[in-house]
């Protein structure tokens, strides 16, 4: 009897263990990337790199090498053998491996980084076959053939060669004149300012001139007596910066400007190099944007070659992407362009003449991977089969015929191909599922899944997330919207309800990818028993140019219309409160947001704004003249997307917050808006983070977001 008595009780604490693990609810410290338990929260994930056709999983004490038929893995070397090898003392100790790489194909050769150098380590002869001392400068550019390393320090720039010869490339580099760094505030797809050549002997580089560009007035309030630092912030219709564009030849130790005449407002971007290190490309660009070509470059005199290529638009051409050469011919590149609506890979060869358009359909190709040498075909993301997820394809270059690889669902977050392009790895995920590792043959298309990882939230109680679609203003189009409804939803019950709103340019909130690419916050929400809806208007990204120009010059306003046609779908869904609907976006959705408050009025209650847009006049010239020109060209555009003179409109609860030191939405914006709310008589909530940018940093992203929800507690439920 004792013993039934005891198994009774241990079933008894075994279910009721089991009810409660799966009744935990979520904090944002487990919702939140700044919160304390985030990290243990995320989907299960391995640290994969490519040594030539093998695979090798990087790991914090050891690498391993994966067989990609089997999956399975032997140890390569440990993080004990790499200091015993080097020799490493306290200082010199690497103290993981996650971010070894292999550079050399054919060689048993890892490169790592320890607190004093950048090591090259044989691991068969288990020694340092070389080493620089340069590690942690500004904007390294590492070569692998040649060794050197492009550096900036003290605002020059650097080169030191592989024997470790130092040569210094500039002398009146500082903060106005910038070298060796992204330019254009990072727009056309720029995202830093050396480019080696193929062998590692030149090196192209940006210098930009900003001396001539305004300075906005920001302030460092930590020191007794705040500071003043300044950020150079060319606003649109102002006076811009001016870029030119060097080569260094570490051979002859000089420096050759490329002659592309005068910078003043004009835009270079997508660098690249000829296979043979003899000629760099760059797209240029008139200050309009509407006019763009392709130019050519001699690398050994800085002079211009030919113009290869030129488009040009009624509105704007937006080179994101350089050319890129065959492998196996070097006379002919592949080049990316949405001149037929959609964004397609283009055949020319080096003179500039086009010989065919590879790809064609109303899809995207949204990212060039590779080429597969053997097979002479491309590997590139598309959402071909579907707009809402990103798939892995092969196109042959001889005969255009594509072939979708993989598994062919969700969406494809990262592709990485062995060195001779016939293995890729993929990261995926789909609604169901947060993370697939895929290992593929690009030749035979047979796939290995390294990795199913199981649901990290699996003992919380989850909200419901749908998916699905309604038209836009226009009566035609279709657009995607997510919804986030409480894990215990009630259709019989009304619900108050959150838009959560973006809306720009190079965005998109709704995918294919786990929970449809819902945003923790919006699980926060749910579970405190609000619906969050989530709909991506016209103007956003991946469904081809005409779909995101529409709303060009009048930004705010298509977008405005779309985003009305989600309320109107959400006022038939009798779940949904309309008498507590509230709106919350960040950056250009924080001016979505104050622009549905101020020109809806009686629709939405509660909004929360965050690091808002609220005159085009103020915003950077690259990102603001591309949508809207300049305030001289479109005043009509500009008044109308203007959110000052509309801040009498105001009549719900509108909190603002914004980083006090923002240098992309800079406080102008937020400062004047609340002078005219003050001159309107009609009030705002505001709060500010100091020495915070455009987006809040580490715990005091779990504040931000505490906050946010704190204010639809208390003035929507």
């Amino acid at each position: 009897m004792m013993k039934i008595k005891l198994i009774l009780a241990t079933i008894a604490m075994l279910v009721s263990t089991t009810m409660s693990a799966q009744d935990k609810l979520f904090t944002l410290e487990d919702l939140n990337f700044g919160g304390t338990n985030y990290a243990n929260l995320r989907p299960q994930n391995m640290w994969l790199t490519w040594w030539g056709e093998k695979l090798v999983q990087t790991d914090v004490e050891a690498c391993y090498i994966i067989d990609t038929k089997t999956g399975k893995k032997k140890e390569l070397f440990t993080l004990d053998d790499i200091n015993k090898w080097a020799e490493s003392d306290e200082e010199t100790y690497v103290r993981h491996l996650m971010n070894a790489t292999f550079p050399y194909p054919e060689k048993p050769i890892v490169a790592l980084g320890n607190r004093k150098a950048f090591i090259l380590l044989d691991f068969k002869s288990k020694q340092i076959v070389w080493q620089d001392s340069i590690s942690g400068q500004e904007a390294n550019d590492w070569n692998a053939v040649s060794r050197a390393t492009a550096y900036v320090e003290d605002h020059q720039l650097y080169v030191v060669d592989g024997d470790g010869k130092k040569h210094q490339l500039s002398s009146d580099g500082s903060r106005e004149i910038v070298y060796g760094q992204s330019v254009h505030r990072n727009e056309f797809g720029i995202n830093k300012g050396t480019f080696w050549s193929p062998d590692g002997q030149k090196l192209v580089f940006y210098r930009m001139d900003q001396s001539m560009v305004t300075d906005y007035p920001q302030v460092d309030i930590f020191p007794r007596s705040a500071t003043y630092e300044p950020d150079k912030y060319p606003m649109a219709g102002m006076t811009s910066h001016q870029v030119t564009v060097g080569v260094y030849d570490l051979r002859t130790d000089k420096t050759v400007y490329l002659q592309a005449g005068d910078p003043t407002n004009r835009y270079f971007t997508n660098i690249a190099w000829a296979l043979d290190g003899k000629t760099v490309y760059m797209f240029e660009l008139n200050r309009k944007q509407n006019d763009c070509c392709l130019v050519s470059y001699d690398a050994t005199t800085g002079a211009k070659i030919a113009e290869l290529y030129r488009e040009t638009s009624d509105k704007y051409v937006e080179p994101l992407t350089p050319i890129q050469f065959l492998p196996w011919d070097e006379t002919k590149f592949i080049m990316q362009s949405q001149k037929d609506g959609y964004n397609h890979l283009y055949l020319f060869d080096k003179n500039g003449k086009e010989l065919k358009q590879i790809t064609s359909g109303k899809w995207v190709v949204l990212e060039f991977v590779g080429f597969n040498q053997e097979a002479q075909s491309i590997l590139y993301l598309s959402n071909e089969k579907d707009l809402l997820q990103s798939n892995l394809y092969s196109v042959s270059i001889k005969t255009g015929k594509r072939t979708l690889l993989g598994q062919g669902t969700g969406v494809i977050q990262s592709a990485q191909l062995s060195a001779s392009g016939q293995q890729a790895c993929l990261k995926l995920s789909t609604p169901t599922a947060p993370r697939f590792i895929d290992i593929v043959n690009t030749k035979k298309g047979l796939t290995t899944r390294l990795l199913n990882a199981q649901d990290p939230w699996k003992d919380f109680i989850q909200p419901i997330y749908t998916n699905g679609s309604i038209k836009a203003a226009d009566g035609t189009t279709d657009l995607y919207y997510r919804m986030v409804k409480p894990h215990d939803f009630d259709p019989s019950k009304k619900y108050p309800t959150v838009v959560y709103v973006y809306g720009g340019p190079h965005a998109h909130n709704v995918d294919a990818s786990w929970h449809w690419a819902s945003r923790s916050w919006e699980t926060y929400m749910a579970q405190k028993g609000y619906i969050v809806f989530i709909l991506d208007n016209r103007g956003s990204e991946n469904r081809g140019r005409d779909f995101e120009q529409a709303t060009f010059h009048q930004l705010g306003q298509i977008e405005m219309q779309d985003q009305m046609m989600g309320v109107e779908f959400l006022k038939k869904q009798p779940y949904v409160d309309m008498d507590r609907l509230g709106v919350h976006g960040w950056s250009f959705g924080g001016f979505m947001t104050i622009s549905l408050m101020l020109n809806y009025p009686d629709v939405f209650k509660v909004g929360v704004a965050g690091g808002p847009v609220i005159d085009w006049k103020w915003y950077e010239v690259m990102y603001g003249e591309r949508y809207m020109g300049t305030p001289e060209d479109n005043p009509e555009g500009y008044a109308k997307s203007s959110l000052i003179s509309r801040a009498k409109n105001l009549r719900g609860k509108l909190q603002i917050i914004t980083g006090y030191n923002d240098n992309t939405v800079v406080p102008q914006h937020c400062l004047s808006f609340l002078d005219a709310c003050v001159k309107a008589g009609t009030q705002a909530d505001f709060f500010a983070y100091p020495g915070e940018e455009h987006n809040m940093r580490g715990h005091a992203s779990v504040h931000l977001h505490e906050r946010i929800t704190q204010y639809f507690e208390d003035y929507l439920k």
